[in-house]
């Protein structure tokens, strides 16, 4: 199972960005798709998932301002983000659950300047 992350930069207080996924190894269609983040320091957190039935969660902190959303025939998660905040700052993990094990991406990295 590999996760490849890509997308991410540097952008200003209140511009937008978009962070794509790509998952092989698995039939991508059969599983939840979910993306985290980690700010120096802290734990890492969950964002926003997606169900195999599309069903979307985020987190209170980026809800209204994010948007994940998935591409069956691609094999692709977007994390569609606007509005971004300082706050939102960190490195950027996909994620999916496979046998009982979590697969990450490698990370890529979002700086907002205020």
């Amino acid at each position: 199972v590999q996760l490849q992350a890509s997308g991410g930069g540097l952008v200003q207080s209140g511009g937008s960005l978009r962070l794509s996924c790509t998952v092989s190894g698995i039939m991508f269609q059969h599983y939840a798709i979910g993306w985290y983040r980690q700010a120096p320091g802290r734990q890492r957190e969950v964002v926003a998932t997606i169900t195999e039935s599309f069903g979307t969660n985020y987190a209170d902190s980026v809800h209204g301002r994010f948007q994940i959303s998935r591409d069956n025939y691609g094999d692709t998660v977007t994390l569609q983000m606007s509005l971004l905040k300082p706050e939102d700052t960190a490195t950027y993990y996909c994620n999916v659950l496979h046998r009982g094990q979590d697969f990450w991406g490698q990370g890529t990295q979002v700086t907002v300047s205020s």
